[in-house]
């Protein structure tokens, strides 16, 4: 069905929002923004990971993106084997009845086209798969905003991530090479643009300025085991990025910096325990933030940032605080690079205490400077992400703004007319 003025157009948002990540949840928010200003009257809901959060939170109404509740547990029973197998065959039904209610469905941000952290393609591969197979058989149109993308080496989810991409509208990249990696997977990405990641729309708290003093650092921690091709050494990778990071922190409180633990996701949690029993000191804290609002709110007051995961480096990136990246995967040291700090990148998986507080203090040095900087580079970022938001209409919501530009048209000319008679009624002798 064809929306009209009398038929809102029905948009649906998918993806593992509501799970846990404040970086997916943050991309919803982006996204609903985009759509209660510019489209007011659409109907909007979710298929995701959360629901029962993302309706909490966002108000909107939630479906799970799952039939089977424990899909991303791992399943070494015969029963929960079983369960995930007819899991798959559900969700095939479950995804196209949800897909075909739709006008518009729209996955906001996130890494959907990477595998840079553990991954089955049997997992999220296979939903976005089915998502974008329902929205060609259904003629529903799939948008795919400003994601992230990566060349994977693992054939199943290859395949699967390619005719996702192949299968949807639209797609737009957070990164360059993002693009490229899907051009290098066999994706026509001719027509395909790169804007910035949906969080820099997001608003952004006061800053205050530094008092010139040291004060206080924002660490950013991962619960880390290595990629989709580490599971091998998961645990050595681990034990090094906590023993590397404990010895930072160390350092830090012997020079009389405070130091305020954040994470991105609930399962860093177990970081966060693991450098507050190491390291007994007043001046290590631990934040409990449920949203990139909450983190920016820290980084505001904070002197600078050392972070991993990716949206708690655009938390800092967008108040302005200079920021030092431990880079897990090629989108971090392309997103520094993009805001004028490629020099301040350091191996997540090979964490060398003196050498990152070698960069912190590098970092610091050019603090005024780099302040300058990223204020002119986020104005930059806003402006692109107004133009996507405006290609994304202009893409997604033809029919809508066609019926409106029909009705305005219509009561134009219905003026005219009625201006027209007016002028050439006979008048009334006085």
């Amino acid at each position: 069905m064809t929306p009209t003025h009398e038929t809102p157009v029905r948009v649906g948002l998918f993806g593992l929002l509501g799970s846990g990540n404040l970086g997916n949840d943050g991309s919803l928010e982006a996204v609903l923004g985009y759509l209660r200003a510019e489209h007011p009257d659409a109907v909007v809901d979710a298929l995701c990971g959360g629901p029962e959060a993302v309706t909490a939170k966002f108000g909107i109404p939630a479906t799970r993106l799952h039939w089977n509740r424990a899909e991303y547990r791992t399943a070494s029973r015969a029963g929960a084997i079983a369960s995930k197998g007819l899991g798959k065959l559900v969700d095939v039904y479950r995804t196209a009845a949800w897909v075909r209610r739709h006008d518009v469905v729209i996955v906001p941000g996130m890494g959907v086209l990477e595998a840079t952290l553990p991954l089955r393609p049997w997992g999220f591969p296979y939903a976005l798969f089915l998502l974008c197979a329902s929205g060609r058989l259904f003629r529903t149109r799939v948008a795919l905003v400003s994601v992230g993308a990566a060349t994977i080496g693992n054939r199943p989810t290859r395949a699967l991530v390619r005719w996702s991409a192949r299968l949807a509208t639209y797609r737009s990249y957070r990164d360059a090479q993002s693009r490229d990696a899907m051009r290098a997977m066999g994706v026509d990405t001719a027509r395909d643009e790169v804007y910035p990641d949906l969080a820099f729309s997001l608003p952004t708290p006061q800053v205050n300025a530094p008092t010139g003093t040291p004060g206080p650092v924002c660490l950013g921690v991962m619960d880390f085991h290595g990629g989709n091709d580490d599971r091998a050494r998961a645990e050595e990778i681990h034990r090094r990025y906590l023993d590397g990071t404990i010895r930072f922190v160390r350092a830090l409180v012997e020079e009389g910096r405070p130091v305020r633990l954040l994470t991105g996701d609930t399962c860093d949690g177990s970081v966060v325990a693991a450098i507050l029993d190491a390291v007994d000191s007043p001046l290590v804290t631990a934040a409990e933030p449920t949203s990139l609002a909450d983190l920016m709110n820290e980084m505001a007051v904070a002197d600078t940032v050392v972070a991993v995961r990716y949206h708690n480096l655009i938390c800092a990136l967008k108040t302005g605080t200079p920021v030092l990246a431990l880079c897990y995967a090629a989108k971090s040291d392309a997103l520094m690079d993009r805001m004028g700090l490629g020099a301040y990148c350091h191996p997540a998986r090979e964490v060398d205490a003196d050498r990152l507080l070698e960069q912190f203090r590098a970092l610091e040095k050019r603090s005024t400077e780099l302040r300058r900087a990223l204020a002119e580079r986020n104005v930059v970022a806003a402006r692109q992400l107004e133009q996507q938001f405006a290609e994304l209409t202009e893409t997604l919501f033809p029919a809508a703004d066609h019926a409106d530009a029909d009705i305005h048209a219509h009561a134009q000319a219905d003026g005219h007319a009625h201006a027209d008679a007016h002028a050439h009624a006979p008048r009334e002798a006085p």
